[in-house]
């Protein structure tokens, strides 16, 4: 049994997941606040946690922040707030998704398990993939620039992989959707967006761009081709 440790000081929200999550046969753990959240971690090591990020004692950044020193697990955040400035924060600490309050907890479940077939799911084989300085080794999941090593998270990974396997080919966001976060998933394309912008970031400017394709989606760009060396003259004919 999966197990999911549900952090958030409103019982009702609480309760409602834990309904919803143990219907769909995931173990329930809960903590009302940032401190018991660590604690419930350290003990029973759940697969997979559902963070608010407004708690008392300590916030949900912090705790995010401290999880990520621990190790992997997967962090699906809760925020009250409508724009993405706090999901890109909680994002650049390290959480794998989030979630706007209110929300339709049957799409909260669904998001959970998206997160954890990913998570779960074994690198496919195959040859490192190679786009300019960028290489990614989808066994290993692991991405490097040159010499320099890519802090990703699973989710950035599977979107910077998605987009290297076709260099210079548009993919929508409705595909990159279906491609990383799965046919299940109920989120939007915003999503997506905020993915894309922190890839950004951890590529840098020594890194292969993506580019925006105004109301389509991404690509990848490779780099230019280098010029063909001029052809030799023509040898001139004696006699």
């Amino acid at each position: 049994m999966k197990t999911v440790l549900v952090v958030d000081d409103e019982r009702n929200i609480v309760e409602l997941l834990r309904l919803y999550l143990e219907k769909e046969g995931y173990g329930v753990l809960a903590a009302a606040d940032g401190e018991e959240a660590l604690t419930l971690h350290r003990r029973h090591d759940p697969d997979l946690v559902i963070l608010d990020l407004m708690l008392p004692r300590m916030d949900g950044f912090e705790v995010c922040r401290e999880l990520r020193r621990r190790g992997e697990t997967p962090i699906l955040m809760l925020t009250a707030r409508s724009d993405d400035v706090d999901a890109i924060v909680g994002l650049e600490l390290g959480a794998d998704d989030y979630v706007t309050k209110p929300f339709n907890p049957r799409a909260l479940v669904a998001r959970v398990k998206a997160i954890l077939r990913r998570t779960e799911a074994t690198a496919r084989g195959g040859r490192p993939i190679e786009v300019g300085e960028l290489r990614i080794d989808p066994r290993r999941r692991e991405a490097s620039v040159g010499e320099r090593h890519l802090e990703l998270r699973a989710r950035e990974f599977d979107l910077l992989a998605a987009l290297a396997r076709d260099p210079g080919v548009v993919l929508t966001r409705d595909a990159l959707l279906e491609d990383v976060w799965g046919t299940d998933f109920p989120g939007e394309t915003r999503t997506v967006d905020v993915h894309v912008a922190e890839v950004r970031k951890k590529l840098g400017d020594d890194g292969p761009p993506i580019e925006t394709v105004r109301g389509v989606g991404y690509r990848l760009m490779p780099p230019p081709r280098a010029p063909l060396p001029p052809a030799d003259p023509a040898p001139t004919r004696r006699g």
